[in-house]
C-alpha cells in the first residue's frame, strides 16, 4: 500500500493570527479527511507574517487532496491553503 507525504502550506490573513490556535483548528479536519499529522512548522513570510506548513501522510486511494485544501481554506482566520509538496512511499 502507497502512502502520500504532503506538506500544506496555510496562509494565516493577518500578522496577528494565533498560529496555535490555527493549528489546533486544521487538525482534526486532516483527521477527519483519513490523513495523519506528522508536523507542523512554522515559515516566515514577510513583515511578521509567517505561515504554517503542516506535513500530512494519508493512504494513496484517498486521492486528491484538493477537498481537504478547501475545507482547511474555510477556517476562519485562513487566507490561503496549497499543497506545496508531495511524495510518495510504500508502506
Amino acid at each position: 500500500m502507497a502512502m502520500l507525504i504532503a506538506t500544506l502550506q496555510v496562509m494565516p490573513d493577518s500578522p496577528e493570527q494565533d498560529l496555535e490556535q490555527l493549528t489546533s483548528a486544521t487538525k482534526p479536519l486532516i483527521e477527519g479527511f483519513g490523513a495523519k499529522v506528522e508536523g507542523v512548522e512554522e515559515e516566515p513570510v514577510a513583515f511578521g507574517l509567517k505561515a504554517l506548513n503542516i506535513r500530512i501522510s494519508v493512504d494513496e486511494s484517498k486521492g486528491d487532496l484538493e477537498p481537504l485544501e478547501q475545507k482547511l481554506s474555510d477556517i476562519a482566520g485562513v487566507q490561503s491553503v496549497r499543497v506545496t509538496a508531495v511524495s510518495r512511499t510504500m508502506g
